[in-house]
């Protein structure tokens, strides 16, 4: 099972140099832990001060750790981080996998793709892309604008015809996460879930022992 810690520095307390190095800690924490993927979402950030914050994580995580960049491959390549995550306004999968192929990256940088109907995620597997991340799954305010919950029918659907891994996303808690892998997830992706936690190595043994 694959969890993924997407990040939210806004949600965290404090002015902005705080929400970073609260950040900063956060990901060192929940890396520790033992989350697989860690997709730094900052979209507000200007280029140099998301590579920097990027740049950052990279050396703070442990190597089994992989830190994903929302949207930006120029600031996944020079922060030397393990892939690029993208999303509906980002570039194509297509120039990013040439992209990846002429800075010799090799196989190991992920391209990852949000998809929000079974027609995307399939595009995005043909296109080349490592993974999907497919949702939102159950209700949640951050992915209203992508229409009504696409509920675990769906997701198995979806997970049933696809070759590459289906992270399933949105609306993700400690109580709904096992039926995601149950209908055929291969991870989990969530916020709140991970930045809120209490004791994320308590909450990462859970969820791995099902």
């Amino acid at each position: 099972m694959t969890l993924c810690y997407v990040t939210d520095r806004r949600a965290l307390p404090g002015s902005a140099d705080q929400q970073i190095r609260s950040l900063l800690k956060k990901i060192e924490t929940v890396a520790h832990a033992g989350v697989d993927w860690i997709q730094i979402r900052e979209k507000d950030l200007p280029a140099r001060s998301l590579a920097n914050l990027v740049e950052q994580a990279v050396a703070r995580v442990p190597r089994s750790c992989r830190i994903l960049v929302n949207d930006r491959m120029d600031v996944a390549i020079a922060a030397g981080a393990a892939g690029v995550h993208l999303g509906g306004t980002s570039m194509p999968v297509e120039l990013a996998k040439r992209l990846a192929t002429e800075k010799n990256l090799g196989a190991d940088f992920f391209l990852g793709v949000s998809a929000h109907a079974w027609e995307s995620a399939q595009a995005a597997e043909k296109s080349g892309a490592s993974y999907v991340i497919y949702g939102p799954v159950y209700e949640t305010p951050s992915k209203k604008k992508f229409g009504p919950p696409q509920g675990l029918q769906r997701l198995g659907e979806a997970c049933e015809q696809m070759r590459i891994p289906v992270i399933a996303i949105g609306g993700i808690t400690e109580e709904n996460a096992l039926p995601c892998i149950a209908a055929g997830a291969s991870g989990i992706a969530a916020i709140r879930m991970f930045q809120d936690a209490r004791d994320v190595a308590a909450l990462v043994r859970k969820l791995r022992q099902g």
